[in-house]
């Protein structure tokens, strides 16, 4: 039995922390999809940065996105404009993550995880049409807190030119 270079309990570090990027991930998607979003603020510390921006600005490196919220004051005002002001035609989401990466930055006594994974999300409308909503990359870095996994940065990088209308609910 090889056990150098194993954290304890046996599992190598980077497996553990592929596991609990993707076990966050996967709870982050239930409670868009779930329609809990007045909880998906608590996803991310309080001075984060989430920003929605086209694969052509992302790739030639231009700041331009489509939405920026600096904090979790403003995720959540995206939450109440959803619930408060938009119309739309009732709706549900499912989000599907592939392809995780994640690699690992210590600084100090501080550590940072980077995830870049690939995802889909179709939208079905009540009356039964699924589609497929927007599909794309999200390039995040999650640190290590008190109430265990946060979003500091999520950047989530769209493959089309064209953007639905409706860019209500968070990707």
């Amino acid at each position: 039995m090889i056990s150098a270079g194993l954290p304890q309990g046996g599992l190598p570090q980077d497996l553990v922390d592929r596991l609990r990027v993707e076990q966050f991930l996967a709870a982050y998607a239930r409670c868009i999809d779930d329609d809990r979003l007045e909880e998906w603020p608590d996803f991310f510390v309080e001075d984060c940065r989430y920003t929605i921006i086209p694969r052509e600005n992302h790739d030639a490196g231009l700041p331009i996105p489509l939405l920026l919220c600096v904090n979790r004051r403003m995720l959540r005002d995206r939450v109440l404009s959803h619930r408060e002001a938009n119309i739309y035609a009732p709706h549900v989401y499912r989000h599907f993550v592939s392809g995780l990466v994640v690699t690992r930055e210590a600084d100090g006594s501080a550590t940072t995880l980077h995830a870049v994974c690939n995802y889909l999300v179709v939208q079905t409308l009540q009356e039964g049409e699924t589609a497929i909503y927007q599909a794309g990359r999200c390039f995040d870095r999650l640190v290590e807190t008190a109430d265990g996994l946060k979003l500091a940065d999520r950047r989530v990088v769209y493959d089309t030119l064209r953007v639905q209308t409706l860019l209500t609910r968070p990707i």
